[in-house]
């Protein structure tokens, strides 16, 4: 089973979960907003990604941080400030057993059609 985490308003998500439909593969959906996210899971997808990969700095909650704040994303602090917003994470992230994928490009769908 997949797990898709993500937000339900977010139209890369809408537009992942109908392709899985469409594929057959059997998923499991949380929005990260209403269902907040650990910390111990995003230091988890962080160690999987990057934070690179992980922190979305095209959205519009990144574009309202403070400087500092846009720092600690860089370090050590990635994993706090993800967990306090998650609205900072770029989506969906899928979990596929312990292994985690960002994003949804041909890449991605690629791994998870492999499974």
């Amino acid at each position: 089973m997949i797990k898709v985490n993500g937000l339900k308003s977010c139209d890369t998500c809408k537009k992942a979960l109908k392709w899985m439909d469409a594929e057959g593969l059997e998923h499991v959906f949380r929005d990260v907003r209403a269902d907040a996210v650990t910390l111990s899971e995003v230091k988890r997808w962080g160690k999987a990604v990057g934070w690179d990969r992980l922190v979305n700095k095209a959205s519009t909650t990144w574009r309202g941080l403070s400087d500092a704040e846009k720092e600690s994303a860089a370090g050590s602090g990635a994993a706090q400030l993800l967990a306090d917003n998650p609205t900072l994470i770029k989506r969906p992230v899928f979990e596929l057993g312990d292994d985690v994928l960002v994003g949804f490009k041909a890449d991605q769908q690629a791994a998870l059609k492999a499974g």
